[in-house]
């Protein structure tokens, strides 16, 4: 079996003992540095507004990151990883 097949399958385990009340299954934690959100930005191509509503923040939001007034948190953090890992990676996702 593949890595791949064996971790879809202990996936379907976990899932299936916290259905039954048997378990909550293993949480798994990473650690996410600090996002360059203006690096991160320009690597997209899009401006300020249009890289904001892309990822569900307002304007003022990104330009208070961009800014390093405030850093993002939480969601918004992993979900900034992921673009700095795959710039196209919301459009690609989300496209209708």
């Amino acid at each position: 079996m593949s890595d791949a097949f064996k971790s879809i399958e202990r996936g379907l385990k976990e899932a299936i003992a916290h259905a039954q009340g048997k378990g909550r299954g293993d949480v798994h934690e990473i650690d996410v540095p600090e996002p360059d959100v203006r690096a991160i930005r320009a690597r997209t191509g899009l401006s300020q507004a249009a890289f904001a509503r892309s990822i569900g923040v307002a304007k003022g939001t990104l330009v208070n990151w961009e800014q390093r007034r405030r850093k993002p948190e939480g969601p918004a953090r992993v979900l900034l990883a992921l673009i700095d890992k795959d710039p196209t990676i919301v459009q690609r996702t989300l496209r209708r």
